[in-house]
């Protein structure tokens, strides 16, 4: 055979963009940050937890068309690590917990094809939030897996795989350790404690100077 005659098959792209925006609005962006800097935060600590927002995840191997873009999403048993998408063939695991916020050009398909394709994908937990309470009555719809279909939660919402608490507070969706009863913080929150802390170690260095030049 001539060299000629070889045919090598072009690599397959998987883009990573939907060419979409990350929330429809302010408030959507801010909520899903929010998520995602609490998830973060808490399961800093354990190497195989990898928390993502906004990340094209690609479920049929050899087909670029076949993705979905979750708001958040949570896997249990992967390594942490900056990915630029998610291939389900190579992870070898599915979300275990998913969040969409929800909007009104969204909630069809949020409720809708979302629902059954992360069902079918194998997703724990499925957790779908509308931060102005005007898409979605009540605007927080919980799910948990129950053999291949989900069922609805009833409030007060625990996340089995999370290990926490989902409540409403004041039209933001906030994550409550129950173990401390704490909610998790957000960047905002956590920038405004650390400069608490900070202010609070110059007031006790200035303290001990002062007895210091007492003595």
């Amino acid at each position: 055979m001539a060299v000629a005659d070889l045919k090598t098959p072009a690599a397959i792209r998987y883009p990573e963009t939907d060419g979409k925006p990350m929330g429809e609005t302010d408030i959507h962006i801010a909520q899903i940050i929010d998520l995602l800097f609490a998830l973060t935060r808490y399961f800093r600590e354990d190497p195989r937890v990898y928390v993502a927002a906004d990340l094209l995840l690609y479920y049929v191997e050899g087909d670029p068309k076949e993705f979905v873009v979750p708001d958040v999403f949570v896997v249990r048993g992967v390594p942490k690590g900056q990915r630029r998408i998610y291939r389900l063939w190579e992870e070898g695991r599915a979300p275990d917990v998913v969040f969409e916020i929800t909007s009104a050009s969204t909630r069809r398909e949020d409720l809708g094809t979302k629902r059954v394709l992360y069902a079918d994908l194998g997703v724990k937990e499925y957790f779908v939030f509308d931060p102005t309470g005007e898409d979605l009555r009540p605007p927080l719809r919980a799910f948990r897996l129950s053999g291949s279909e989900y069922q609805p939660l009833k409030e007060p919402v625990f996340s089995e795989v999370l290990g926490l608490e989902l409540q409403i507070v004041d039209k933001h969706l906030r994550l409550f350790d129950p173990r401390t009863g704490k909610r998790l913080l957000t960047p905002a929150e956590a920038d405004a404690a650390r400069e608490a802390a900070e202010a609070e170690v110059e007031r006790l260095r200035a303290e001990l100077e002062k007895l210091k030049g007492r003595a």
